[in-house]
């Protein structure tokens, strides 16, 4: 049985929902291809998220208006640029508009295995193709098959965004006594495939 919305129901306001979104904290990464032409193109991005384990997918939504969100679709290729909390100079860099070849002239580049740009201080990076994109409001979103990815080595805090700002994620210590132990799926697991 699928829930039916509600038509009649009133949406939320755009600035109550980007105020609310402002709370939700994300992995902040990079969204780099090439396009037909060798040009590189760039943007910062919160809006990543897995879709499917099989096949290896995952999703970034993108603003149409971003020159990357075309370079993306007649490419047909991207990658996903998880940074390091020591990477953060280059996701302003990226937020900032300013030229492809300025964004890329900071930090160590490598050619993926579709051609995409993939940043060696990354924490990981995902090589994807171009599966499917959608359109939603301002947005399309990608679905990247992925045909590679890098994961680097070493234990480096990820880089957050929320409420405008930039921070990093700490593991917690120890459990305390007494509290409740939370379910965490084994992703390697048969049990998910």
């Amino acid at each position: 049985m699928h829930a039916v919305a509600n038509d009649a129901a009133p949406l939320v306001d755009a600035q109550a929902f980007r105020e609310g979104m402002r709370r939700f904290a994300a992995g902040v990464t990079l969204i780099t291809t090439v396009d037909l032409e060798s040009q590189r193109f760039g943007m910062t991005a919160t809006a990543v998220c897995s879709v499917s384990a099989v096949p290896p997918t995952l999703l970034v939504c993108i603003n149409r208006h971003n020159s990357s969100f075309e370079a993306i679709r007649s490419a047909g290729r991207f990658a996903v640029n998880v940074l390091a909390a020591e990477d953060r100079p280059l996701a302003d860099r990226f937020a900032s508009p300013i030229t492809a070849d300025e964004k890329f002239a900071s930090g160590l580049w490598h050619e993926a295995a579709t051609g995409a740009p993939i940043l060696e201080s990354a924490l990981t990076a995902f090589d994807c193709a171009v599966a499917r994109v959608v359109d939603m409001g301002t947005h399309g979103i990608v679905f990247g098959e992925i045909r590679a990815i890098r994961t680097r080595a070493g234990d480096a805090r990820p880089l957050l965004y929320a409420r405008g700002a930039y921070g990093t994620f700490t593991l917690e210590g120890a459990r305390p006594a007494g509290a409740e132990q939370l379910w965490m799926p084994d992703w390697r697991s048969d049990e998910w495939l």
